[in-house]
């Protein structure tokens, strides 16, 4: 599904299906990296120092973790549940660092629903080149059904 339109989906509870894939691309620049930092006040030298990266572990500056994890806020507001959404959670486990430039692959695949309470958990993942950089849980609960 392409949102480049901006509308968010409109999946029913019912019309979700445990083990459905949702997923979409983006690439961050190192411009996307020092605006993420201007927003949040994150300044941290091995995201915006170029000097500073150069001499760190990862030998460049490294994408903020948290401005990569928000693309989650989009497979879930924007792909599944989409419109119907209030995102209640999402845990992050940061594996690998994210470099800008990085085509990056958000991906959510549907694990379980909850009947009683209308809440689906999908596995959230971030992959970069096949190899899962940032991944986690999200939990929503879809609002309403047609």
């Amino acid at each position: 599904m392409n949102n480049e339109n901006r509308i968010a989906s409109d999946i029913g509870y019912s019309d979700i299906k445990v083990g459905a894939v949702y997923s979409f691309e983006k690439e961050f620049s190192q411009k996307d990296v020092m605006d993420f930092a201007k927003l949040t006040g994150d300044f941290s030298p091995l995201h915006v120092d170029e000097e500073f990266g150069k001499k760190s572990r990862f030998k460049r500056n490294v994408i903020h973790g948290m401005l990569a994890a928000s693309l989650f806020s989009t497979l879930v507001g924007m792909y599944c549940p989409g419109k119907k959404c209030i995102y209640l959670s999402q845990t992050l486990k940061f594996r690998k660092p994210i470099f800008p430039g990085d085509r990056l692959l958000v991906k959510g695949t549907v694990i379980s629903k909850s009947e009683s309470i209308r809440v689906v958990t999908i596995k959230t993942e971030i992959l970069v080149k096949d190899i899962v950089v940032t991944e986690g849980e999200a939990k929503a609960m879809v609002t309403e059904d047609e």
